[in-house]
């Protein structure tokens, strides 16, 4: 289905991501996966074409687009060169949104310049060793101290903890009431090289290998009052206020990656022979990947609608909540049903169908799981 959401703007910047991640990435991309994450010099590269900083204000050295649509085209691009990039997709589409929202001027002035020139990545931590989607267990305190925070605690599975130069941390600074268990929670910045703040070893993971994911402690960290980011007490409500783009952008990886995945498998089948005939030629291949087509037509037309929705300013939870559940879930069949295609091929790491195979089981784990994404759909249907 042809599709109708880009412009002639869209398509030149398309064009200059494209080649940017060609050059830069494709062939470094295999020792980025030893390594673990991608060099500090990628980022800046990035941030000479403007990548990192789309939606930050002008007056802040951004690109100061209003339009998410530039965002998910970046994301489309690095599936469509068989890559994954979530460390720069956590500092484009989930962190920077929190700065601009509620960093005061004089925090926009110290932290967006750098962020935008792709210098100074960020990262987002709230998840730790005994709690995940329930965010009322946190247990890393913020204490007040004069004219700093004492922060102690621990967290994990943070995307470009390793890389990341400020990390905005969900911390207790007040205890909980009985009528507001997620009460009491607040977002200090961290900044990289503060005594007492120490970032873990990568975590060996299933998928994602150039995605630093680490953990973070906290022993006694001073962070200074001036790096609360909004109010007190407040960060759970500021939390929600971009769960909505945090979900859709999900979404958007999953119907990219699951786009690249028949692409391969389409040029495989053309080229395999099985039994003396292509592999194209069988009934069962053909099947099974007109029904991958359907599916990711109607998977595209959900996020192509959430996309025109969100710059709008009219997605809402449940309806994010409903575009990734269904595109994850589609992901994962049709990543399953290419990699079958493949035959032993497909579970050797050479081939590229296998990395995003094993990236794509985390879509429906992180950024909420799907059955908490169920509840939320449910919640809203009144039930």
């Amino acid at each position: 289905m042809r599709r109708t959401i880009y412009g002639a703007d869209h398509e030149i910047f398309g064009a200059t991501v494209r080649k940017f991640f060609e050059a830069e990435v494709v062939p470094q991309f295999a020792a980025w996966e030893e390594r673990g994450a991608p060099p500090q010099e990628f980022y800046r590269r990035a941030g000479d074409l403007g990548i990192p900083g789309l939606q930050i204000p002008e007056e802040y050295g951004g690109g100061g687009q209003q339009s998410f649509l530039f965002n998910a085209i970046v994301t489309e691009e690095a599936f469509r060169a068989c890559v994954g990039l979530g460390s720069l997709r956590v500092h484009m589409d989930i962190v920077l949104p929190y700065l601009m929202h509620y960093a005061t001027d004089q925090q926009k002035q110290r932290w967006l310049p750098g962020a935008a020139r792709g210098e100074l990545m960020t990262a987002i931590a709230m998840t730790e060793p005994s709690t995940g989607s329930d965010l009322a267990g946190i247990r890393t305190t913020a204490t007040r101290e004069g004219d700093s925070y004492l922060l102690n605690g621990a967290k994990t599975f943070v995307t470009g903890g390793a890389n990341a130069s400020l990390i905005l941390v969900v911390a207790r600074t007040s205890a909980p009431t009985p009528q507001d268990r997620r009460g009491g929670l607040s977002i200090v910045v961290v900044e990289k090289g503060m005594p007492g703040f120490t970032v873990g070893q990568n975590l060996k993971k299933l998928g994602l290998k150039a995605q630093d994911t680490t953990e973070l402690f906290f022993d006694n960290v001073e962070v200074p009052v001036d790096n609360l980011l909004g109010e007190e007490g407040r960060a759970f409500e500021y939390l929600m206020h971009n769960l909505a783009q945090e979900r859709l952008t999900i979404g958007v990886a999953a119907i990219a990656s699951a786009r690249t995945a028949v692409s391969l498998t389409v040029e495989y089948v053309k080229q395999r022979d099985v039994f003396g005939k292509r592999l194209s030629t069988f009934q069962n291949t053909k099947f099974v990947l007109a029904g991958c087509a359907a599916k990711l037509d109607a998977g595209q037309a959900v996020i192509d609608q959430s996309l025109r929705a969100l710059d709008a300013g009219e997605l809402t939870v449940p309806d994010a909540a409903k575009a990734k559940l269904f595109t994850t879930e589609v992901q994962g069949v049709i990543l399953d049903e290419c990699l079958q295609l493949f035959g032993g091929y497909g579970y050797m790491l050479d081939y590229p169908i296998s990395r995003l195979y094993a990236d794509a089981r985390v879509t429906r784990i992180y950024g909420g799981t799907s059955e908490v994404i169920k509840t939320i759909i449910a919640k809203d249907l009144g039930l």
